[in-house]
């Protein structure tokens, strides 16, 4: 008996099917990819763009937060300590004319933070009438837990007043206590490392009261000054 050939299987490689586009879409779509072209709704890309700007101002703030917490400035202080009167005569029509000097101490309290003054000026008022002109100081630069002493001449012109300053001078001469008000005003800034801040409008305000007497000139006794008033 003749033996039999074993049959032969003939393997055929199936050629590529060309997919269509619609049957890509939903290949893509069962597998859970998005579709050719597909783009993500603008709610959710305007959802993504508030979340890093919520997140950029809140790591903002904790870094300004922080910063403010280790470098947060103290006002400076400031407290005439002497005073001396040249000159202070009054005329008719009431006109005032005085040259004063005032050595005022400042001190800057911060240990980390150090100022910078400028636009400086000062000027000396009486029953809240001002008395001289103002005149422009120096800029200054303050280091950190220093003190600094101005010794500011002012004066030196004449100036017109109401009749109730001249006559209120010259009871108080007689009297041998005048009350005055020495008034700086200008900009600071406040600089810890290579940060600085923005300027700051700084008023100062000192009241005092000098043993003056008419006919009396030069150094004279401050028998009241308490520290100023600063503003900043």
């Amino acid at each position: 008996m003749a033996e039999e050939e074993p049959s032969r299987v003939e393997v055929t490689h199936n050629q590529p099917v060309k997919m269509t586009e619609e049957d890509e879409k939903k290949l893509r779509k069962e597998q859970g990819a998005p579709s050719k072209g597909y783009s993500y709704p603008v709610r959710d890309r305007r959802g993504a763009l508030c979340a890093a700007i919520v997140i950029f101002l809140l790591l903002a703030g904790i870094t300004a937060l922080t910063v403010w917490l280790v470098y947060r400035p103290h006002k400076p202080k400031f407290r005439v300590v002497s005073a001396a009167v040249y000159e202070l005569n009054a005329t008719s029509p009431p006109f005032i004319s005085t040259t004063m000097q005032f050595t005022v101490v400042t001190r800057n309290p911060n240990k980390r933070v150090s100022i910078f003054y400028n636009q400086l000026s000062a000027f000396v008022s009486y029953k809240n009438q001002a008395i001289t002109p103002p005149v422009i100081l120096p800029p200054l630069f303050h280091e950190t837990k220093s003190t600094v002493a101005l010794s500011p001449v002012l004066g030196g012109s004449t100036l017109p007043v109401p009749a109730e300053v001249v006559n209120g001078l010259m009871m108080d001469e007689a009297y041998g206590v005048v009350g005055l008000r020495l008034v700086l005003t200008g900009k600071l800034r406040y600089k810890a490392g290579a940060i600085r801040s923005r300027r700051y409008g700084v008023y100062v305000r000192c009241d005092l009261f000098v043993g003056l007497k008419k006919g009396i000139v030069g150094q004279l006794p401050l028998l009241g000054s308490p520290a100023c008033i600063v503003d900043v």
